[in-house]
């Protein structure tokens, strides 16, 4: 893939994770091999790696998942609720629902959970701006599923097991002063490739010089 085929068919997989083929943990390594060129603050490099593969961790996981997203899916702000009264939004909103409910029936059985994280050296996250601290480690995050993309695995970008993160820090083992930053799926992915996604136009978004 060229690099603009690569940007613009790198979509949140769902429903088209593979469940069942097991995914090389050498795929894996290459991929983070590649995430961690990208750019990190001062280049401190305090991101880490959580690859959860084994079926009972991944369950439990799974688990986590499930409960926080079907929480989601019970407010008002859930994905397949929004736009309600626009017929061309209404129905791309309702089959995004649709795959987020089906991951989270599944999340646990997709052959490769990572969890990427931030060592900040403290058990509380600092007040105030976070953003640079955060950009220490997303950016990364994105060139991984960038990279699995184009060794041909799926991904998507997940956060809601973080309203249950200390329990999923207890089964991960993980030391307090390092902090979890998404849950990112990742497997093969059935059908053949995937399309650019239908996108609000540039000239609604951008502003030049001032809003």
């Amino acid at each position: 893939m060229n690099p603009e085929e690569l940007l613009t068919t790198t979509r949140t997989v769902r429903k088209r994770l593979d469940l069942e083929r097991p995914v090389p943990m050498a795929l894996i390594e290459q991929a983070l091999t590649i995430a961690l060129q990208a750019p990190s603050g001062s280049n401190r490099q305090e991101w880490q790696w959580i690859v959860v593969t084994d079926a009972e961790q991944r369950a439990a996981i799974g688990d986590l998942y499930r409960r926080a997203t079907y929480e989601y899916m019970a407010s008002s702000g859930f994905a397949g609720k929004l736009f309600a009264d626009d017929p061309r939004r209404a129905p791309v909103q309702q089959r995004t629902g649709g795959s987020i409910e089906y991951l989270a029936d599944h999340m646990g059985d997709v052959p490769v959970l990572l969890i990427p994280c931030l060592k900040t050296g403290s058990t509380t996250l600092p007040d105030g701006n976070q953003a640079g601290m955060w950009a220490s480690l997303l950016p990364a995050v994105w060139s991984y599923m960038l990279a699995a993309r184009s060794l041909g695995l799926g991904t998507a970008w997940t956060t809601l097991h973080l309203g249950y993160e200390k329990e999923a820090a207890e089964i991960l083992g993980l030391p307090d002063d390092v902090h979890q930053a998404a849950l990112i799926p990742t497997a093969y992915y059935t059908g053949d490739t995937f399309k650019p996604a239908a996108r609000r136009p540039l000239s609604e978004v951008l502003h030049v010089d001032r809003w």
